[in-house]
């Protein structure tokens, strides 16, 4: 009986003057236990009429080394069955003069051991590490003190750049005081330099869209161990924008909980109403319906919606938590010297009397009229290669455009696909030309169909990978 149940009994004495031996009888409850409630409860009120633990409650009457027997099984790697280790103490206890325990008492000494010894004990040192370590949570006290940037594998199937199923990835920039989305990008492949490069571009540059005011440069970038953002394009970016660069500690995602926990919400707010969504636990994938603008503008969509609805911990919404009281973030001179940082690097090219050759495109400015014949540097962003930035030794040129698709956008991706269809296309084409012939002229020598042979990408998008 709890405290509760007691002191209903005990009012009828204490408040009614009810004698303690009617409430015993009508209770079915002992004169003295009554009298003892009633003195606990003027020594101490009704708190005291809970149950009073016994003071050698939890201990057992065996000797310390049995006990340190009992529990050192009972960390045992891998650990055994508690049946087989009451029958191992039994064992060593009919060889001494210890008392030998029952299952019940050898089942409650290992349960009754400290829940960290045992996972430091039976699942090593990370698993502790991340259970019951207590770990110091990163936390910017202003907008743009620290952003946090990560990487994740979108649960949705999309149509590839080949017409075939694939998953696209989503790289996300995010303020950590006001918990704003400043940036992404979604793409196609593993996660590279070029995708974090790309999402940092959009996060620091200022926006058209007056709904999305997030931008400039943060004072701390927060990313893990990825080999994207250990590299030396990263790296000096970092140093040449101002930007301390830290590191999580490796295999330890407990600093980007924030950032992570925005990838749980795409994924059951925005990807489970969209088309192809990929169930979990699912054998097979879903057709995919949507191409990967259509998700990029999907997902833009969302993180406006994101940034502008109250967030529980901060009870307002990212948006005006970054906006706070009005500041002026840190910018870069200009979007071509941020490009001249960010985006990636092509090799030299040399201006011909026609334009830029780059990608099977020819890109034209005024400008060039002056440089025909000298090599210059080329960067582009690969979402939209329509448009190249022409540099002479780090200094910026023009903007140099392909007259033929300058009115929409095409992307590298889409190139390449292009090129590679027109490739499969003639394949197909001499395959069947060549069936024709042998089936005309059985006794002409057959021609040798030449191997197909794996094409080797000759563009060099980053710097170190020119070395």
């Amino acid at each position: 009986m709890d405290a509760d149940g007691r002191w209903r009994i005990l009012r009828l004495h204490v408040e009614d003057q009810v004698p303690l031996a009617a409430l015993a009888r009508h209770h079915g409850l002992g004169v003295r236990t009554l009298e003892r409630w009633h003195a606990r409860y003027r020594a101490g009120g009704l708190s005291a009429l809970g149950r009073v633990p016994r003071a050698d409650a939890g201990g057992h009457h065996l000797p310390a080394d049995l006990i340190a027997l009992i529990e050192g099984l009972g960390l045992t790697r891998p650990r055994p069955p508690i049946a087989a280790i009451h029958r191992t103490v039994v064992k060593v206890c009919a060889g001494t003069a210890w008392p030998v325990p029952s299952y019940g008492v050898v089942r409650s000494i290992i349960t009754a051991l400290d829940p960290g010894m045992v996972t430091l004990a039976l699942e090593g040192a990370g698993s502790y590490r991340d259970k019951y370590e207590l770990a110091l949570r990163r936390t910017a006290d202003r907008p743009n003190a620290m952003w946090q940037a990560d990487h994740t594998l979108l649960d949705i199937v999309l149509v590839g750049t080949d017409g075939k199923p694939a998953r696209p990835w989503l790289t996300v920039v995010m303020d950590d005081c006001s918990r704003a989305i400043c940036g992404y990008t979604v793409f196609f492949g593993a996660p590279s330099t070029m995708h974090t490069a790309l999402a940092l571009r959009q996060a620091i540059w200022p926006k058209a869209d007056p709904r999305w005011p997030m931008c400039g440069i943060p004072d701390l970038l927060y990313v893990d161990h990825g080999s994207d953002f250990t590299s030396d394009h990263l790296a000096r970016t970092a140093v040449d924008l101002h930007i301390r660069l830290i590191h999580s500690a490796v295999a330890r995602p407990q600093g980007r909980g924030k950032v992570k926990r925005f990838f749980g919400t795409v994924n059951t707010e925005l990807l489970t109403t969209l088309p192809g969504h990929l169930h979990s636990g699912a054998e097979r994938w879903p057709a995919p319906a949507l191409s990967l603008a259509d998700l990029d503008a999907a997902v833009g969509a969302f993180v406006l919606d994101y940034n502008d609805r109250a967030h529980g911990e901060l009870g307002v919404s990212p948006r005006s938590a970054w906006i706070a009281d009005g500041w002026l973030p840190r910018l870069p001179d200009s979007l071509q010297a941020l490009d001249g940082l960010l985006l990636t690097v092509a090799r030299s090219r040399t201006v011909r009397r026609d334009g830029i050759h780059f990608q099977g495109m020819r890109y034209v400015s005024p400008t060039l009229a002056g440089f025909v014949g000298r090599p210059v540097v080329i960067r582009y962003d690969p979402r939209d290669i329509t448009e190249i930035r022409v540099f002479d030794h780090d200094q910026f040129l023009c903007t140099a455009v392909d007259q033929e698709h300058h009115a929409k956008q095409i992307s590298l991706k889409d190139v390449q696909a292009a090129r590679n269809a027109r490739r499969r296309a003639l394949r197909r084409g001499i395959n069947e030309r060549i069936a024709v012939v042998a089936a005309h002229t059985p006794d002409a020598p057959a021609r040798p169909v030449p191997p197909r042979v794996p094409t080797v990408a000759r563009l060099k998008v980053y710097k170190e990978d020119l070395r």
